[in-house]
Order: C-alpha cells, then sequence, then structure tokens
C-alpha cells in the first residue's frame, strides 16, 4: 500500500488533542474521517508527536497507507475539501518509502510558545496566546533557561502521566524573542529537542515567567531540575499559546 507524508496545520482549540478519542472531537478523527471519504476504512495514522487539549501545530507531520495511488497534491486538495469546517489543513504532501514512519524517522522537534504581555484582554489572539497582564524581565528569563538546556533528567518538569519510558533528555535549544505582536509586546519560546516530555514545553515555560515576574531568581530554575521532583516546578502554563512548529527528518520528506 502506498504511504505517504502529511504535514497538518491545526487550530488545536476545539480538539481534545491530537490522539482519536472514542467521545470526544480529536485531530486525527478529523484526517481519518476525511481520508474515509476518500477510500473505505476505517484509517489508522500515526503522527510525529501527540498535542494535548488546546495545543496547536504549525507542522504536525502524520502519514497514512492508503489503496490508491494518489498524486500527493490531489490528496491534499481531497483531504483539505473533506476537513472543512474544521480548523485543520494539510499543508504538504508526500509519498514516502514503506518503512518510513511520522514518529520513529523523525530526529528533531520544534515547538513555539506565545506569551502575551497586556492587561487588556485578548481578542484577535483569543486562544492563540498565553496572555499575563505584565511586562516580564526577559533577561532573568533567559539567564533562568540557559540552566535547562543540554543533557539532564528533566523529572521535576515532566507530568506525572508521562508515558516516557526516562526522563533524560537533550534540550538543544531554549531561545526566548521578545517582538511587536499584533496585539502587543510577545514573547515568542522557541525550542528544540529530538524529543520532549509530557508537558515539558509548558512547564519550562511557565517556570520561567515566574522568573520575569520577580517571583523566581534564574538560579531557582536550576535548584528546581537539580531537585529531580515534580514538586519543586513552577506553575504549569495554559496549553493555548503552544505550537507544534515543526519536525525533522534526516531527509526532509516534503523538500
Amino acid at each position: 500500500m502506498p504511504r505517504y507524508a502529511l504535514k497538518v496545520e491545526y487550530n488545536g482549540a476545539p480538539f481534545a488533542g491530537w490522539q482519536r478519542q472514542a467521545d470526544q472531537p480529536s485531530v486525527q478523527g478529523a484526517i481519518e474521517a476525511a481520508l474515509a471519504r476518500l477510500e473505505p476504512g476505517p484509517h489508522s495514522i500515526a503522527a510525529a508527536g501527540r498535542t494535548d487539549a488546546g495545543v496547536h501545530a504549525l507542522a504536525q507531520v502524520a502519514h497514512c497507507d492508503l489503496g490508491k495511488d494518489w498524486d500527493p497534491f490531489r490528496l491534499s486538495e481531497a483531504l483539505n475539501h473533506h476537513l472543512k469546517p474544521a480548523p485543520v489543513a494539510i499543508v504538504g504532501c508526500a509519498r514516502v518509502a514503506d518503512d518510513w514512519h511520522a514518529r520513529f524517522s523523525a530526529v528533531e522537534r520544534r515547538y513555539l510558545f506565545r506569551l502575551l504581555m497586556r492587561r487588556a484582554p485578548a481578542t484577535l489572539d483569543k486562544g492563540l496566546v498565553w496572555q499575563v497582564p505584565r511586562q516580564l524581565d526577559v533577561a532573568a528569563m533567559r539567564a533562568g533557561a540557559a540552566h535547562l538546556v543540554g543533557h539532564h533528567d528533566f523529572t521535576t518538569f515532566r507530568s506525572s502521566i508521562c508515558q516516557a519510558q526516562s526522563p533524560v533528555k537533550t534540550l538543544d535549544a531554549l531561545e526566548i524573542e521578545e517582538v511587536a505582536g499584533t496585539s502587543g509586546p510577545e514573547l515568542r519560546f522557541s525550542l528544540r529537542a529530538r524529543s520532549f516530555l509530557h508537558n515539558q514545553v509548558r512547564s519550562f515555560v511557565g517556570t520561567l515567567e515566574r522568573v520575569g515576574a520577580g517571583g523566581w531568581a534564574p538560579e531557582d530554575v536550576k535548584t528546581a531540575l537539580e531537585a529531580r521532583d515534580r514538586a519543586a516546578c513552577g506553575p504549569v502554563c495554559p496549553p493555548q499559546g503552544l505550537y507544534l512548529a515543526g519536525v525533522g527528518y534526516e531527509t526532509d520528506p516534503f523538500a
């Protein structure tokens, strides 16, 4: 059966997450339903990573196996037609080798987190950012973030329900950029690693917000990391500012 890689963009607000669920809407369920309109099912697609409820994606990657030999452009157009009106779009499609896997062939995941700093309620970016009503000390946050980059035991920043076999991961980058967003001053956190633990990014950002607000010193991030204790983590921030920004492979299937 031909295998196809799909690059997927979605607004996570109306979904209970990526993963298919029997009684709640999911991104996976929406795409599989669209596939069933093209070929008899059932269909089961695999993704590079499972995003939680309310989390968005700029470039999630999944793969599917189909009986028909589709032209990739026509397949993406047909799926986008049947995905309407769900806020999900196939922005890239490519034929891949039969042993290529969206998750297991990936060598890197990239996440973006958007934090809006203003008091007035967000309107244009509502549901797309985490809003805090104060300016944050970006230099202090960068100093705190530096303690997280590298090869560490991230037990402190791991959800209690995380299913990863080990809390030891390598965080390749955590950069914080201050930009003039559409709704006001915005911090954008860019994170890069081969893989992430459940709630790791939101735990990082929530903890660093405490540093920026003055509740924690930058060195407190190191202390929390070395504690290897979930109770030492700062608050876990809400999901709506988080985006799966991209997935890396040895050879880009969409190039």
